[in-house]
């Protein structure tokens, strides 16, 4: 079984990376890129387990529209 994400972590993951993209003056194109490939990661990920969310969303409401 695949761990969930944590969908607040890794948003504020994401923020941290952005934060760090701000506070640079002379970025160093070597460190930059491994933090934009970080962020896609972390984008890939929450695009997914969003989508779970969404479908779990989904099942509750059609459970509780087959009830009526």
């Amino acid at each position: 079984m695949t761990k969930k994400i944590n969908i607040k972590e890794s948003l504020g993951k994401l923020e941290a990376i952005v934060n760090w993209f701000e506070k640079q003056s002379d970025v160093d194109v070597e460190e930059g890129l491994e933090k934009v490939k970080e962020g896609a990661v972390l984008i890939k990920e929450l695009k997914g387990r969003l989508k779970e969310v969404e479908n779990e969303f989904q099942e509750i409401k059609a459970s509780l529209d087959s009830e009526e």
